[in-house]
């Protein structure tokens, strides 16, 4: 199972970035942002499958594409962000990572704005004069 490898390979991570912060604080660091990385590379196949899945169901489904995607762009900038938010928090830097965060939020509401316009839409049509 895959989320045993991950389990695994994040505890050994964590173990030996607790040994080597108290020796190398800067090296425990890198290992951790590097475990990371390694554990979106691991899990990027199965969200390029989740990406197709959601593709072939949109069209099977006859919603337009451009919905999909700026769904998954929004996605992706929720997972980036935190990511992101995460590994600043592990550095010390709550005051960065807050900013991050709000950034991210603040781009995923200029995306959303096009789906919510369509959906204000469609529900002012649906609504009899």
């Amino acid at each position: 199972m895959e989320i045993l490898q991950i389990v695994g390979f994040g505890l050994v991570v964590t173990f030996l970035a607790l040994v080597l912060k108290e020796q190398k604080p800067n090296f425990a660091f890198l290992l951790v942002v590097f475990a990371g990385v390694a554990i979106f590379l691991f899990l990027l196949d199965q969200i390029v499958n989740i990406i197709r899945m959601l593709e072939r169901i949109a069209i099977n489904s006859n919603v337009n594409l451009i919905y999909v995607e700026t769904i998954l762009k929004i996605i992706g900038i929720a997972y980036i962000a935190e990511f992101a938010v995460q590994i600043t928090k592990d550095a010390g830097q709550g005051a960065i990572a807050s900013k991050i965060e709000l950034g991210g939020k603040i781009l995923i509401l200029a995306m959303a704005i096009p789906i919510l316009t369509a959906i204000i839409e469609t529900i002012i049509g649906l609504i009899p004069s």
